[in-house]
């Protein structure tokens, strides 16, 4: 690296940008060259702090611990600040991203400018100090991905076209440009820091299997996307990497199975991923649509979408769907719980507008699925119709099988508190996740007890948020809806008198009705965090609507419909 071009690159980082040129040249003379591998640490906490780093090329990551990644540092910025001010080791841990290039600055060597340049070496050390204080109050999310390696299971996944199609739906987020084998050929990490630096995102693309090639490509991604073809029979990738977190440590991986067609192929999701251990996000991409919701999320521009439970006030989710396809909003991942995970499931399951209203309202408002009640030993009901209801709706789908990433919460009352299922039979957990204690009979499996996710988490849009979703559109049913008696009481006059009593003047809230209510108020002091997670809140007003009012499900939906429209038209004034 050339006076010039040192001189430069210390004027533009912060440290070192009030120096004079002298100053500048005094230092540089003083740092020594150094290459980084992508994968390899700079240094580890507990490590010696003796020694500056300017970064010329490449990216660092600074770890808490071997795989959390707090931030990344660019070209042009320093780590290691605490060695000029005297600390004996470093707190934390940096490794290097991808193949990174540095300018090492010995705190000997610094020293030693003090007695020439005591003043200007002085201030370096007040900035240094202003840094880490800055560090100290930085936020943690980690840096969007820049780069990505598209690394097929063999040479007969087509990826040059997904390659393409992704590099396209990148643009929407800034410029990209893709390097394949022969554009990297025998290239040095200058040419790749220069073309990473001209770019907004850089895709690496093996299409050739070429060993050495695929290296380079694992040291330079910031994300894995690791497509097969999904009806061929799974096995492991040819490297050991990516099946194992170990190896890949912090950086995402996402499996994208490639469908002949517009239909999922059932069950190879569940065959695929079982040739990876650890955290793996898993895409079914069967055309373009799907290619441009995986570059939205492996870049962090994800957009999710989150549905409360609340009974038949939850229909009002089928009002806010419509106004928002009408405006022209997709999402990339659903989640939800109780009657909004069952509806969101057919939103991730890719049902139009008219399919959604049409299954609902014949398994809610025409299948009557509390309708089988029983001595209440366990609950009010037996759960069977219910159950059979969400068989009939859903089939024999796994959660892994739909095409749109999906999650549903329960609670576990064995111990586990609130679960979130992405795997499984769907209409199972989707039987969990809406079971009412003492109106529907819990669900057990594997010696473990599920109920209604509403119990701890009505608006689980925290799960969302930890995901990584950059926007989070939230329906939230409130559970401040008022349930009031009309008579001053604390026992139950006899059974006859009640009956009177209730069918001239109801007095005595319903049973179903204070169960239904009962379990959503636990999650309420949690449901005002989770509300202040979602960047467009809708809540609809439904004080008109019972919980159980399967027959007002047209008011439920309307109220819906209108309270999504008078926020859409808020955001665009």
């Amino acid at each position: 690296m050339s006076p010039t071009e040192l001189a430069e690159l210390m004027g533009r980082t912060a440290l070192f940008a009030h120096l004079g040129d002298a100053q500048r040249a005094a230092l540089g003379r003083q740092m020594r060259w150094l290459c980084v591998p992508g994968g390899q640490y700079l240094f580890k906490a507990g490590d010696p702090a003796d020694a500056l780093y300017l970064l010329r090329s490449g990216s660092l990551g600074v770890f808490d611990g071997p795989t959390t990644l707090l931030h990344q540092l660019a070209a042009g910025e320093c780590v290691g600040e605490a060695s000029l001010l005297g600390e004996d080791g470093h707190r934390l841990s940096v490794r290097a991203l991808r193949d990174s290039e540095l300018l090492r600055l010995d705190r000997s060597a610094y020293e030693a400018l003090i007695e020439h340049h005591p003043r200007a070496m002085l201030d370096v050390a007040r900035v240094a100090m202003q840094q880490l204080l800055q560090d100290g109050q930085r936020d943690s999310t980690p840096d969007k991905p820049r780069t990505f390696a598209i690394l097929p299971v063999d040479t007969g996944v087509p990826v040059r076209p997904l390659a393409l199609q992704l590099a396209k739906a990148l643009e929407a987020h800034g410029s990209c440009t893709v390097i394949d084998a022969e554009a990297g050929a025998n290239r040095g990490s200058d040419w790749f820091a220069e073309r990473e630096a001209e770019a907004r995102f850089v895709i690496y693309l093996d299409s050739t299997g070429d060993a050495l090639w695929r290296q380079r490509c694992l040291r330079q991604a910031d994300v894995l996307l690791l497509p097969a073809l999904a009806a061929k029979p799974a096995r492991p990738w040819p490297e050991a990497a990516p099946g194992h977190p170990s190896r890949v440590r912090h950086r995402p991986r996402h499996l994208l199975l490639l469908h002949a067609g517009r239909q999922v192929q059932l069950g190879v999701a569940q065959r695929w991923r079982a040739q990876f251990s650890g955290a793996l996000q898993h895409h079914h991409i069967r055309g373009e649509d799907d290619v441009a919701r995986v570059a939205r999320l492996a870049s962090g521009h994800g957009r999710g979408l989150v549905l409360a439970g609340g009974g038949a006030r939850g229909l009002a989710h089928l009002g806010a769907l419509k106004a928002l396809r009408e405006a022209g909003h997709v999402f990339d991942a659903v989640g939800g719980t109780s009657i909004g995970a069952i509806i969101g499931a057919g939103v991730a399951d890719g049902w139009d507008t008219p399919t959604l209203m049409r299954k609902y309202h014949a398994a809610f408002v025409r299948g009557r699925p509390l309708s089988d009640w029983t001595l209440p030993l366990v609950a009010l009901t037996r759960g069977r119709r219910a159950a059979t209801l969400m068989r009939e709706v859903f089939g024999a789908i796994d959660i892994e099988d739909l095409p749109t990433p999906f999650f549903c919460v329960s609670t576990n009352l064995s111990g586990a508190g609130r679960v979130v299922h992405r795997h499984g039979p769907l209409w199972l957990w989707l039987r969990a996740s809406s079971a009412i204690p003492g109106v529907l009979p819990p669900v057990l499996k594997h010696g473990e007890v599920y109920v209604d996710g509403a119990l701890v988490d009505n608006l689980p849009t925290d799960v969302m948020a930890a995901d990584g979703l950059a926007h989070i559109t939230a329906v939230s049913i409130r559970a401040d809806i008022e349930l009031r008696g009309g008579v001053d009481d604390f026992a139950t006059p006899p059974w006859w008198r009640l009956l009177l009593q209730q069918r001239s003047e109801p007095r005595w809230p319903r049973l179903v009705s204070t169960l239904t209510r009962a379990a959503m108020v636990n999650s309420e002091e949690a449901g005002e965090h989770c509300r202040a997670l979602a960047q467009r809140l809708i809540t609809p007003p439904l004080e008109h609507v019972g919980s159980l009012d399967w027959k007002d499900w047209e008011k439920a939906v309307e109220a819906g419909y209108r309270e999504t429209m008078r926020v859409l038209e808020a955001e665009r004034r």
